[in-house]
């Protein structure tokens, strides 16, 4: 029976992080389906790109990081608030799924360069709150660290979103 237990402890605490990455990285998936042609449009090879543009294997790449890091740091949220607590963090959560789902069609399907750059701000200030807000919940730990990569990697998709956009102007 306490083996049993152990497996159930165990597996209590990884849930939320499992949650979290189907529903972000479900996220990643209508992003992408709502971005149309995408990369391969003619639209985006005509586009005038930073000059510090990565290649485009590493948006995959950092995408994956950032949502398995943001898992993370849910996880850690969900498991330092108490149950009655956790309805601001959801809508936070929630509306940052949003926008980060949203500024696919937008930007790609819509060509909405300036609507664009403002979901993506709404989207930095909803993580920056996030994580500004985070070190009042529970205890310490790596995963307050986890939110990171998202914050560093939004800042990149701003300024090359940004770029675009004044380029166009």
């Amino acid at each position: 029976m306490g083996q049993l237990r152990n497996e159930i402890v165990a597996i209590m605490k990884i849930l939320p992080f499992l949650v979290f990455a189907l529903v972000n990285f479900v996220g990643l998936y209508f992003g992408g389906r709502f971005t149309t042609e995408g990369v391969q449009s003619e639209w985006y090879a005509e586009l005038d790109k930073a000059p510090w543009t990565p290649p485009g294997w590493v948006f995959g790449a950092a995408w994956t990081l950032v949502m398995v890091g943001y898992s993370w740091f849910q996880a850690g949220i969900w498991r330092g608030t108490e149950a009655g607590s956790r309805g601001l963090w959801i809508a936070a959560f929630a509306l940052s799924w949003a926008l980060n789902v949203l500024w696919n069609p937008v930007f790609f399907g819509w060509h909405g360069l300036g609507l664009g750059l403002v979901v993506l701000l709404l989207l930095q200030g909803t993580i920056s709150w996030m994580a500004f807000q985070s070190h009042g919940v529970g205890s310490t730990g790596l995963w307050r660290w986890a939110m990171l990569p998202y914050w560093l990697w939004l800042w990149v998709a701003i300024s090359l979103n940004a770029w675009a956009f004044f380029q166009t102007k």
